[in-house]
This record gives structure tokens, C-alpha cells and sequence, in this order.
């Protein structure tokens, strides 16, 4: 008989200090299904081994080189977590990836997650992985594996944190960024938010509006917390269908540091990115981040991606032909300038 988790014994039970392994099985259980549905060429086996195995011969490959990215979605989580709108983190974790990736011109192959709490919900797991093999499907990507951690004492009530790990591979030779010159045109495809990254800056302006997450948002319908948790788009499909299609020299996903930081990590020396501020109209959510929180121009665009998610160097006369392409392939495309002789970001124009 026992009581309070110590057996007749008198001996404490792994589950007396805060760890289930029976919930942790069925979470296991209950994924499967998900994780089976992102099964592409080369996925070999299932959830459950010591390690996951991938067969590169069996996607195609002849000469690869793989590349490797890992990422997490920041204090985005805690919006998620307060609100308890937990479906569509799991794509913003894949999306920091992946999106990643295929900027060194590679395509996701498998994806591995880390979901670590205090006290395992199954349910609200299983809502955050499926998202990630939401994510991991719309990219081409098998959820091949991952770790899930019960940690009693390291998290607060409720909450959880997230990690992600993918590998892509591309041919030997070809990649990017590559031929990067003078005279290419800059392509930006439209963001769909915040995306994840700048939440600690977001979470202070809405704190300092006063507003709660579940206020009518002031800048779209629905609840702000709702508006602010809406998934980073994943650009992998499009990006790989436009590199395919031959003219693409370099490839830069907006993220931490905003369009002032990341588009220049294509250039070589001596080239800098010409973007005229006037290509594109600001959306509305980082209108009211920046009347809220008084912010300069010059730190609006070093913090957030104003609403170019992807930015494309792209060859002067193939320009036309990609954003074509891009277009039919749902994206939102904007000639956003050249590349330039100099350094950095060169702005024309005001975005504000």
C-alpha cells in the first residue's frame, strides 16, 4: 500500500518528486499520428529509438553538404503561455529554422524539437508539437525526434520553454550567397507580424499601453494577445522554388536585428544594400508599436522586420521573372533597391 507517493517500503517514487514518465509515454503516443504526416523521402523509422535516422541517397542526393541551424521563439512564449493559445508556437519554432536554412540555399530535411516544463500537461504538449509538425509539413521537413523534459523545480507553474534543431542539405557548390554584385535587385516578401523576435520590446510597449491580452487590438480585429501570437511564415517552399529557378544570388531571413542588420550579411565587402523605405507601406502592428512606444525610425527597423520578412539579391535581368514566380506562389513581393557600392543598409525615403 502506499501513501503520498512513498510505498510500503518507505521508498520514494520517481513520481513523488515531480516526474511522470507514464505521461511522458502517452504524450509519445498521442504524436505519433503528427509526426508521421511530415514523413518525406529519406525518413527512416519512427519516434521512440536512442537517435533518428535520415537517409540523404534516399532524398536525392548525390554530393551533399549538410548545414544546420537551431533556434527557439523567444519571449514570444510568454504571450502564449499566459493566453494559453499554444497551437501555433510550435510553427513559429520550426520557422526560425528552417527560414534559416534555406538562406545557405539548402532544403530542411529533418527537424528535431526540445519542450521542457515543470510539470508535464499532456494535452497542451501535444497542441505545441503538433504545431511544430505543422510547421515541419509546410516546409517539407520530417519531425524525426526530439526531447521532451519534465524539470520540477526549474519552471515556474504552467510554464514551458522551446528549442529547435534542423538540418538541411544542398548539393556541393551551391551555395548561398553566391555572385552577389553590383547592379542586383533587392526582392522583400512580406512578413506576417511581429513574427519572433523583439518580445521583450513588445511585451513593454503593451504593458505600457495598459492594455491586456485579451483587449480588442487596436490595430487589426480580434484580441491583441491573438494578433501578436499570429506564426512567423514560413518562406522555405518559395524560397527554394525561386533559387531553383536560377537568377537568385543571396538570401537574408529578417530576424533579431531587424532590416537594418540582416540583409547585409549577404554582401561581400565593398557592397552595401540600397532600400528605399517607400517600396512598401509599414503594417499597421509596427505603426502602433511605434506611436505607443515613441520610437526613432532608425530603431524601429534595427529592431523589428517592419514587414519584409525575406529579403532576395536577386539577378537584374531575372528580377522580373522571380517576383513573378514568388507572386504566384502566394508570396507579397516588393522591389525593395539594388545592391550598391558601400556598406550596410543605405535608406532613401522615410518608412515612418
Amino acid at each position: 500500500m502506499s501513501k503520498g507517493g512513498v510505498t510500503g517500503h518507505n521508498g520514494l517514487t520517481y513520481a513523488a518528486a515531480g516526474v511522470d514518465i507514464d505521461a511522458g509515454n502517452r504524450l509519445v503516443d498521442r504524436i505519433k499520428p503528427a509526426a508521421k504526416a511530415t514523413n518525406r523521402a529519406g525518413t527512416m523509422g519512427g519516434l521512440g529509438g536512442f537517435g533518428a535516422l535520415f537517409d540523404l541517397k534516399a532524398a536525392g542526393y548525390n554530393d551533399p553538404v549538410l548545414v544546420a541551424a537551431t533556434d527557439g521563439v523567444g519571449t514570444k512564449l510568454r504571450i502564449a503561455i499566459d493566453t494559453g493559445n499554444v497551437d501555433t508556437i510550435g510553427i513559429d519554432l520550426v520557422a526560425m529554422c528552417v527560414n534559416d536554412l534555406v538562406c545557405q540555399g539548402a532544403e530542411p530535411l529533418f527537424f528535431l524539437d526540445y519542450f521542457a516544463t515543470g510539470k508535464l500537461d499532456v494535452d497542451q504538449a501535444a497542441r505545441i508539437i503538433e504545431g511544430i509538425a505543422q510547421g515541419c509539413a509546410q516546409s517539407g521537413c520530417a519531425l524525426i525526434g526530439g526531447e521532451t523534459a519534465e524539470m520540477p523545480g526549474m519552471y515556474h507553474k504552467g510554464d514551458f520553454d522551446l528549442a529547435g534543431f534542423a538540418v538541411g542539405a544542398m548539393e556541393r557548390g551551391q551555395d548561398l550567397p553566391r555572385g552577389v554584385a553590383e547592379g542586383d535587385v533587392l526582392l522583400g516578401l512580406g512578413s506576417n507580424g511581429v513574427h519572433s523576435n523583439g518580445y521583450s520590446f513588445v511585451r513593454k510597449v503593451v504593458e505600457l499601453s495598459g492594455l491586456g491580452w485579451d483587449a480588442d487590438s487596436p490595430f487589426c480585429d480580434g484580441t491583441l494577445g491573438a494578433a501578436l501570437l499570429a506564426p512567423t511564415r514560413l518562406y522555405v517552399t518559395q524560397a527554394l522554388a525561386a533559387i531553383r529557378a536560377g537568377g537568385v544570388h543571396g538570401l537574408a531571413h529578417v530576424t533579431g536585428g531587424g532590416i537594418t542588420e540582416n540583409p547585409p550579411r549577404l554582401l561581400p565587402e565593398g557592397l552595401a544594400c540600397e532600400i528605399d523605405l517607400g517600396a512598401w507601406t509599414l503594417p499597421p502592428v509596427f505603426r502602433w508599436l511605434a506611436q505607443t512606444a515613441n520610437m526613432a525610425e532608425a530603431e524601429l527597423l534595427k529592431t523589428f522586420n517592419c514587414g519584409i520578412g525575406m529579403v532576395l539579391a536577386v539577378a537584374e535581368d531575372r528580377a522580373e521573372a522571380i517576383a513573378a514566380l514568388l507572386t504566384e506562389a502566394g508570396e507579397e513581393v516588393f522591389t525593395l533597391g539594388r545592391i550598391v557600392p558601400g556598406e550596410g543598409v543605405v535608406y532613401k525615403g522615410r518608412l515612418l
